[in-house]
């Protein structure tokens, strides 16, 4: 029987294996009888196996080596479990013995590399971990998150629409971020993707599946085929996976309360696919050996080549991902290393007849596709659960297997040697060299050329020849009664400082006494030119001085020189070791990174994304759920390595690199051009596709068509506005054109909610009764006691300045030169460097307009409307000017400005008058300590402002003010909720994990869209550190309870978009109350903003 033909039935046998693996390395028990008891009892229930052998509390005697080579002879299974304990050395924990107990912990000391090699490797791992998660959810329905609550789709679909050739994201649909960083891997593999795609369901399909594989396979494998093909040509910015995780779900739990880890989720998907194939392959067979592209894809050979107890064996055994310890080891190469030998591997190679028993594996044949399991979890006893390992861990771009392959095997055995050889002497040299960089005997040890060269100092120093107590007692003045000095040894009391002593009112002399007395040298203020800086030697003689001298000068020359030439030795023996395999023999086996998948969080809770090279466009992508943005090595070095933060990669995927058929595109067999988009999809799925952008675009039509209907609404608002306004003056105005009725009214640029009706009322009213009040007075008598807009202000100002151009040449000269006036006043103002406080673009649109550099006509415009306000219609010289402005409004034609884009700057404005409320109300919010009602104004604020300055810089307000007090009222709130939580009271955890949920964790994603702001990421990660430092604690169950259903929310919400379902209403505040008010907040801000704290 062939190994392809074999494969689905050893599938049953590797499970039955890697249970029992599971269960000794949980458990500490290696009775193999015992296991597979407790595995019957259990029908295969990994939880309850547990229980049932922690119940029994069993202690049975070590499995010997023998037994254990038996063991791997037989199951031919060591991809899926790399040798377990073959040294006796390993100790039983399972019982009460103590001593065992210090002995486990001095063997893990002193032998942590070995033991970690010989622990078992990434199956085990896994089992960890799915056990935890078991046990926590043992009282839980499952941990999903409830963000259908919270999370939704961005109701406008033009935030969802894919722009250009960006490649397609997967939504998030409730903890299956794991599904979304494994798929787009594997379809960012063109071959597999065409291998998808171009798959047709057996004949049989359409009649009832003969079992229950094909029961689930095949519609699965119909599923991937559209989600594929969305992939590839919908219109979309990101797709819903549902239907495909739906079947994954159903299949992946054991109960309705156990949910798989990533890595399963990752080996039964390619289970799954396998099996599809095969049913396809044997279904399409001509002969009698089926092909399945999925084995000749991801399934590779490799040769275990054994001793027991002197007799060699040798085993040929089948692999898919491959499993790597990390604990231990600084990069791949060692991870590979040591998961290669096993044992004692001297007798490998010996004449001798030797009873040491060892094995080494060597790969015969390698899959086009490699990957690298990284086990990056260790089950801590005491705390009975496993805990993620966050230690660093190198991996190349470019990856050479050639030391590892079976037919390189003599060859890299004498380089193993040879780097063994090295390391030994490698070893010798640091020890050295050590001894020189750390000298002494005692606790404290300094650089032995730094020892000689303080002595050379110390013997150099000017010579004293008393003590230094007595040469400090002779500064006492003559005759004087000095007060004595402790003693060394004093505990710290204070002298007697009340004897009198002459002189003692002699100044300068008195106060150095004094300062004597309480011994503090080192504060002196003047100190004696005789006395030295440095310990000196008393006695020493010139001609020792100078055999002195020169002794420490050769023997610090000769240390120096010693340890150049050992840290020069140190570094050509590293170079040698890295440079090994790097002969050309050696560099035949090139496989080059395709994808790297990350893990953030910790053992129990996280959140995944995969990073991916394009090399069309040669660089790296980031996919996280519905986000794909570009990135590069070296964001994927800090986030894959580990050692940063809680993120670090826990699988590798690369490709035979001399195999460019796996990504490369596919190209029309008659034009040859390249195939993209719709054409890549056989005529099912492009149908299938089609029908799906048809929706999307039939869901844009509908928004254009509700945006046009609001857009109306609006403006017959704004014209219902102007006419309930005209009543107000003192006498009618000429009728307004069909271009007049599409201006906005900019006394009062608030917000599109009719706020400028009631402003023009205030006006009007403030206006009438001082006319009332003043009927003498001139237009600038009555602007000081009306509260008008500046606007108005400005026009009337320039009103009063033409006075003596009225009336000399009439109203029209007049409205020419108020209108230059105002404008120049207007362009000083645009031109002045105001602070924050003091912002003339709140007070005035048209200074607005300057800063951004709008059109000329729209200012004109603008202006022109200013001076046509019917308010102005409180004197003969003013109405004479307003009704000339009006007659200009009426002489403008359509095609001179253009009204689209004269509403697009008002609206523009309107949007920034609303930010600065928002930002307004959210400090003041802020600075009275109601975060709660501060977040949601800080947040609008943000949104509103970014959008703005995407247009421009002068747009909006300062980013980086309004980004540091959101980012501060989260953090606040963050540690709010957190304290509540440590409360344990129920009210109380349950108010902070509310904070958390709607505010915190929906508000994440807005600090996490833009990657390239520091300050937020940290942020983030100090929240989320925040919460996961309580996994290590002790607490109460219900507080686990919630902690753990918490935590995914947490780390797993910056893949999602949070839409608010409305921004909070937003009171009417005149000009001069919104300038005074944002005056002092702002001003309030200056000391105490600090920008710059790393937040």
């Amino acid at each position: 029987m062939t190994v392809e033909q074999n494969v689905l039935q050893q599938h049953s046998q590797k499970h039955q294996q890697t249970l029992l693996n599971q269960l000794r390395e949980v458990t500490g028990t290696t009775d193999v009888q015992l296991l597979q008891q407790a595995l019957q009892v259990s029908n295969g229930d990994l939880a309850e196996a547990v229980a049932f052998l922690t119940e029994k509390n069993a202690k049975v005697p070590q499995q010997d080596e023998a037994t254990y080579y038996q063991t791997a002879q037989i199951t031919n299974d060591r991809y899926i479990s790399v040798g377990s304990q073959a040294d006796t050395n390993v100790i039983d924990l399972t019982g009460d013995d103590k001593d065992d107990l210090q002995r486990a912990i001095a063997l893990s000391l002193e032998e942590s590399n070995r033991a970690f090699r010989e622990t078992g490797i990434t199956d085990e791992e896994q089992a960890i971990s799915r056990v935890l998660e078991a046990s926590i959810a043992e009282n839980k329905a499952s941990l999903k998150r409830t963000h259908t609550e919270v999370w939704s789709d961005s109701p406008n679909p033009y935030d969802r629409k894919r722009q250009d050739n960006c490649p397609v994201g997967l939504k998030n649909v409730g903890n299956t971020c794991w599904f979304s960083a494994v798929i787009q891997s594997l379809f960012n593999l063109l071959e597999f993707q065409r291998l998808v795609l171009h798959y047709s369901p057996p004949a049989r399909m359409q009649d009832l599946p003969r079992n229950q594989k094909e029961h689930r396979n095949l519609p699965f494998m119909q599923e991937l085929r559209h989600l594929f093909s969305l992939l590839v040509g919908s219109k979309r910015k990101y797709v819903d996976p549902s239907s495909a995780v739906e079947i994954l779900k159903d299949a992946f739990k054991s109960s309705e309360s156990q949910q798989q880890d990533v890595s399963e989720f990752t080996h039964k998907l390619l289970d799954w696919l396998e099996d599809a194939f095969q049913i396809k392959a044997e279904e399409d067979r001509e002969g009698e050996k089926p092909k399945n592209p999925m084995v000749d894809l991801f399934y590779g050979r490799f040769l275990a080549v054994g001793v027991l107890e002197g007799k060699k064996f040798e085993n040929t055994e089948m692999f898919g991902q491959y499993p790597l310890q990390v604990n231990g080891f600084k990069d791949l190469h060692e991870c590979l290393e040591a998961a290669m030998i096993e044992g004692e591997i001297e007798s490998l190679h010996s004449a001798e007849n030797s009873a040491k028993s060892g094995q080494e594996h060597w790969f015969t044949e390698l899959p086009p596709v490699l990957t690298f399991e990284l086990s990056r979890f260790e089950f801590n006893q005491t705390l009975g659960r496993p805990e993620k390992i966050h230690n660093k861990l190198e991996f190349p771009s470019m990856l050479y297997m050639d030391r590892y392959m079976d037919r390189n095997r003599d060859i890299t055995r004498i380089k193993r040697e040879e780097i063994r050889r090295l390391k030994e002497h490698l070893t010798v040299l640091q020890q050295r060299l050590e001894r020189y960089l750390s000298y002494g005997s005692g606790p404290k040890r300094f650089p032995l050329a730094d020892v000689l060269q303080y002595a050379m100092e110390f013997a150099s120093s000017k010579p004293v020849c008393t003590s230094p107590v007595e040469d400090i007692n002779t500064t006492a003045p003559p005759g004087g009664t000095t007060a004595q000095l402790p003693p060394p040894a004093s505990t710290g009391e204070q002298p007697d400082t009340s004897v009198p002593a002459e002189g003692s009112g002699s100044g300068p002399q008195a106060q150095q006494q004094q300062r004597v007395s309480i011994h503090k040298p080192f504060t002196q203020s003047r100190v004696p030119p005789e006395l030295p800086m440095h310990p000196a030697p008393r006695h020493i003689t010139e001609e020792e001085l100078r055999v002195l001298e020169g002794c420490l000068h050769r023997w610090r020359s000769e240390v120096e020189n010693d340890t150049r030439d050992l840290q020069a030795s140190i570094s050509r023996i590293h170079r040698t070791i890295e440079l090994m395999y790097s002969d050309k023999s050696m560099m035949q086996v090139p496989y080059r990174l395709h994808a790297v998948l990350v893990h953030e969080g910790q053992a129990n809770a996280g959140h995944y994304w995969a990073y991916i090279f394009d090399p069309h466009q040669q660089r790296w992508m980031k996919y996280n759920d519905i986000s794909v943005t570009k990135s590069s090595w070296e964001e994927l070095v800090r986030d894959s390595f580990g050692g940063y933060r809680n993120a670090s990669a826990y699988c590798l995927m690369y490709i035979d690199d001399k195999k460019p058929f796996l990504i490369e595109e596919e190209f029309d067999k008659e034009t040859g051009q390249m195939l993209s988009g719709l054409d890549k999809l056989p005529p099912d799925l492009k149908e299938y596709v089609e029908a799906d952008n048809k929706l999307f675009e039939r869901e844009m039509e509908e928004w254009d068509a509700l945006q046009a209907r609001k857009l109306q609404q609006e403006k017959l608002a704004l014209a219902a506005a102007s006419v309930a306004a005209q009543p107000m003056s003192t006498e009618p105005c000429p009728p307004d054109n069909t271009a007049s009725q599409h201006d906005p009214e900019y006394m009062e640029q608030q917000s599109p909610t009719g706020d400028s009706k009631h402003l023009q009322e205030d006006t009007e009213r403030a206006i009438s009764k001082a006319a009332a009040e003043h009927d003498e007075k001139s237009p600038e008598a009555l602007l000081k006691t009306a509260m008008m807009t500046p606007n108005m202000q400005g026009v009337i100002m320039a009103i009063g300045k033409s006075r003596s151009v009225y009336d000399k040449c009439g109203p029209e000269a007049a409205f020419f030169k108020a209108l230059k006036v105002e404008y120049t006043r207007l362009l000083r103002l645009a031109q002045e460097d105001t602070p924050p406080e003091r912002d003339y673009r709140l007070q005035h649109v048209i200074v607005y307009f300057i800063h951004n550099q709008a059109p000329k006509k729209i200012v004109e415009r603008t202006l022109l409307t200013q001076f046509a306000d019917r308010n102005l219609g409180f004197d003969e010289r003013c109405k004479s000017i307003m009704k000339v402005a009006r007659a200009k409004l009426e002489l403008i034609m359509p095609d001179e400005v253009n009204m689209e884009e004269y509403e697009m700057w008002h609206q523009d404005y309107r949007k920034f008058r609303d930010a600065t409320v928002f930002l307004l109300i959210g400090l003041e919010l802020f600075l009275k300590k109601s975060y709660v009602e501060a977040l949601m104004y800080l947040i609008y604020a943000y949104q509103y402002n970014k959008e703005l300055l995407a247009k421009g810089p002068y747009r909006g307000h300062d980013e980086e003010l309004i980004a540091h007090y959101r980012r501060e009222c989260l953090l606040k709130l963050n540690e709010h909720a957190a304290v509540l939580f440590e409360t344990g009271e129920e009210i109380e955890v349950n108010t902070g994990l509310s904070i958390m949920n709607e505010l915190v964790v929906a508000c994440i994603p807005l600090l996490l869209v833009d990657e390239m702001e520091e300050k937020d990421m940290v942020a983030v990660e100090d929240m989320r550190n925040r919460w996961c430092s309580y996994l290590g604690q002790e607490m109460e169950p219900n507080l686990q309870e919630k902690l753990t259903d918490f935590l995914p929310k947490l780390l797993d919400c910056s893949t999602e978009i949070k839409s608010f379902h409305d921004p909070p209403k937003l009171p009417s505040y005149s000009t001069l109350e919104l300038c005074e008010r944002y005056g002092q907040v702002v001003t309030s801000l200056t000391p105490s903003r600090t920008p710059a704290d790393g937040r």
